[in-house]
C-alpha cells in the first residue's frame, strides 16, 4: 500500500518533532534523529515542510520495488551536503554535551565514552535518508582526536569537527534493501525505543538526581565559550546578547516583575549546594555558605592584603596567600555572571 501525502503532513503537524512522520514513511534513522533532537532542534523539522513529498515519492517508489535511478550503483559517492555536513557537526556536539552531563564521572570518559557519544551522534545524521557512511572510521576518527583535547569542556566541537570530515569523506549510497514494511512496525518500533532510552536515561537521572552539577556546567560552558572571545570584546558581547535572547523574551512576554524575582530565586536554590572544592574555598576565607558576592570579593581582598609576601615577611606566607586566591578562583569561576 502506498504512502500518502496528507498522511505523512498530518503527522509532520502532529507529532513532527517526534518523527512519526519518519516512522510512517520508514525512515527509521531520520525518525531517531528527530526523537533525540526534538525535530532538529525545531529548524530541521519546519524545514521538512517542503521536503516531505519527495520523501514520500521516495518511500511509494521504495515500497512498490521499484528500482530508484540513483548514483548508488556507480563509484562516485553522493555529493555533499553542508546542511547534512552542518548537521552531522551540531548533533555531534549536542550528543557529546549529554554525554558530559551524565556520563562524564565514568572510567576513561574522555578517551572512550566522549569520543564514541560523539561518533554516534555524527554517524546517526550521516546515515540518514539514502546515504550512509563508515561507522568504524568515523568513530576511530573520534578516538583519536579525544586525547588531544582531554579535559576540555569544549572538547565536543573538535571532535565532532573531525568525525563530520571524516563521515562525509567515506559517504556512499546505501544499497538496496527490501521495502521496510516486511520488517513490521512493532520489532521497528522496539528498536527506536531502545535507542531512545539509552540516550535519555543517563540524561534523565543527571537531571533528575543532580541537578546542581547540571546548573554548575551549563554555567561553566557558556562562561568558557564567552572568554574564548576574549579579543574581540565586541564579539563577546553579541554572543552573550544572543545567548540572553530567550531570557529576554519571557521578560518582555511576562513583563518582568514578579517573573524575574522568581527566575533568580530558583537559580539561587539550584545553586545553594556548594560542592566540595567550594566548601573548602569558603572555609579558607571563613565565610558562610549565604555570603554574597560583595562579602566575598571584600573578604579575598583583605586576605590577600595580610598574607601577600611583598607584605608578610613570614615562611608560610606565600603558600597561604596562593591558598587564598585559589579559593576565590573556585568561587568566582562558579558565578562568573555576578563577578563584574
Amino acid at each position: 500500500m502506498g504512502k500518502r501525502l496528507t498522511v505523512a503532513y498530518a503527522l509532520w503537524a502532529a507529532g513532527g518533532p517526534l518523527g512519526l512522520h519518519h516512522i510512517y514513511l520508514g525512515r527509521d534513522s531520520h525518525a531517531l534523529l528527530w526523537m533525540l533532537t526534538f525535530g532538529g532542534f525545531g529548524i530541521g523539522w519546519a524545514r521538512e515542510f517542503i521536503r516531505i513529498p519527495a520523501y514520500v515519492n521516495e518511500a511509494n517508489q521504495e515500497t512498490a520495488g521499484v528500482k530508484i535511478r540513483r548514483q548508488r550503483d556507480a563509484a562516485a559517492p553522493p555529493p555533499i551536503g553542508l546542511t547534512r555536513l552542518a548537521g552531522q557537526v551540531c548533533v555531534g556536539i549536542y550528543f557529546g554535551t549529554v554525554s558530559l552531563i551524565g556520563l562524564s564521572s565514568m572510567s576513561f570518559f574522555y578517551l572512550i565514552v566522549l569520543p564514541l557519544s560523539v561518533g554516534a551522534g555524527v554517524y546517526l545524521v550521516a546515515d540518514v535518508g539514502q546515504q550512509t557512511s563508515d561507522i568504524q572510521k568515523t568513530m576511530t576518527a573520534c578516538l583519536i582526536t579525544s586525547p588531544i583535547f582531554y579535559g576540555s569542556t569544549l572538547s565536543p566541537l573538535p571532535i565532532s569537527l573531525v568525525a563530520s570530515v571524516t563521515a562525509a569523506q567515506h559517504r556512499r549510497f546505501k544499497s538496496p534493501r527490501p521495502a521496510r514494511s516486511t520488517h513490521g512496525l512493532g520489532p521497528r518500533l522496539y528498536k527506536l525505543g531502545m535507542a531512545w532510552l539509552a540516550f535519555s536515561a543517563p540524561l534523565g537521572y543527571c537531571i533528575f538526581h543532580n541537578t546542581t552539577a547540571t546548573v554548575y556546567y551549563i554555567s561553566d560552558c557558556l562562561a568558557e565559550l564567552l572568554n574564548f572571545f576574549w579579543f574581540f570584546p565586541w564579539l563577546r558581547g553579541f554572543v552573550e546578547y544572543m545567548l540572553l535572547i530567550p531570557y529576554r523574551i519571557l521578560c518582555a512576554i511576562t513583563g518582568g516583575g514578579y517573573t524575574e524575582e522568581a527566575w533568580k530565586k530558583v537559580l539561587e536554590i539550584l545553586l545553594r549546594e556548594y560542592t566540595e572544592r567550594e566548601i573548602d574555598a569558603l572555609h579558607v576565607l571563613s565565610l558562610k555558605a549565604d555570603a554574597s558576592v560583595e562579602e566575598i570579593a571584600h573578604t579575598y581582598r583583605e586576605l590577600a592584603k595580610t598574607w601577600h609576601p611583598d607584605h608578610n615577611p613570614s615562611k608560610e606566607a606565600e603558600a597561604m596567600f596562593i591558598k587564598i586566591h585559589d579559593a576565590y578562583e573556585v568561587l568566582r569561576r562558579h558565578k562568573p555572571n555576578r563577578f563584574k
